[in-house]
């Protein structure tokens, strides 16, 4: 009998067992340095993204309000308002309206409603259209709801907005600001009209950049991820997507984190996939980023 047999058996399978231990063991450091590298890409890219944007609509928020303080200045009539408004059309060709919207009655030569708009015509120009009547009561509107309500500058909810007046249709967000008379009372809503396709348009720019940017994509592991970014409402739709596809996350708790205006990262179903969402909250809105990475 060779006595050899056995501790050269034992040596192999402990060889043997010692490789696979090794195999197992790169293989689990390389799953978590490929995630560790994947989470710093997407977390790098969300927060350009939103920074971006983030300006992108602080540029509109400036030009706003330089108009709004332009019709606190000039309401002592109804034509000096609307003056007010014009004067400032030209400061950003990207808003597609500005209006003053009135308590009922501040102008008891005006009726109940009063509610000049200078927006975007057919042509280049801006042209005027008085919007208020009782087909259109804007009191009813969410925008001037919670701008009663509200003290400071805000953005609304999204809305859908159609009438048979020279206003284009559409889907629209309003950022808008309340104007106190010298008694400190509310005399006005005034608010910027952006619309849905412009916000579009500036994510898909924003996500042509960031997905071509050299240092945010510089990555050692590689990486051949499905991903999208997203605008999301804080109830989990999509508000603006670069192919307009419609996104809906019904999670509780991931909804929960975007009303809250928290920011992280999570696991579950988008439309049906399973994926990794990465996400930010905008600031000073309701909206949130979001980088969608199918698992």
């Amino acid at each position: 009998m060779d006595t050899n047999t056995n501790p050269r058996k034992w040596l192999r399978l402990l060889v043997i067992g010692s490789l696979v231990v090794a195999v197992v063991l790169l293989a689990v450091a390389l799953h978590y340095a490929v995630q560790a590298e994947r989470n710093a890409r997407y977390v790098g890219m969300m927060n350009a993204v939103a920074e971006k944007l983030s300006k992108t609509v602080r540029g509109v928020e400036m030009n706003a309000e330089n108009v709004f303080d332009e019709v606190a200045k000039h309401m002592e009539s109804p034509q000096a308002v609307i003056e007010a408004l014009a004067s400032k059309t030209s400061l950003n060709p990207d808003v597609i309206g500005y209006f003053a919207a009135f308590v009922p009655n501040y102008f008891p030569q005006e009726g109940r409603w009063f509610q000049p708009y200078v927006h975007q015509g057919d042509s280049t120009e801006f042209v005027l259209t008085l919007v208020g009547s009782a087909r259109h009561d804007y009191t009813t509107s969410t925008w001037y709801v919670q701008g009663v309500k509200e003290k400071e500058s805000f953005w609304s909810e999204p809305y859908y907005y159609q009438d048979d007046l020279n206003v284009t249709s559409g889907y629209y967000m309003t950022f808008a600001t309340p104007i106190f008379d010298t008694q400190g009372r509310l005399a006005c809503v005034c608010g910027a009209d952006m619309t849905q396709e412009w916000m579009t348009d500036q994510l898909r720019q924003i996500e042509d950049e960031v997905r071509n940017d050299e240092l945010l994509n510089n990555y050692r592991m590689p990486v051949n991820d499905n991903f999208f970014i997203v605008i999301l409402n804080d109830d989990g739709t999509s508000f603006a997507h670069r192919d307009g596809d419609i996104v809906t996350i019904n999670d509780e708790a991931f909804i929960a984190n975007l009303k809250n205006q928290h920011r992280g990262v999570t696991e579950l179903e988008v439309n049906g996939v399973p994926s990794r969402v990465y996400y930010t909250p905008l600031k000073r809105t309701h909206w949130s980023v979001a980088i969608v990475v199918e698992k």
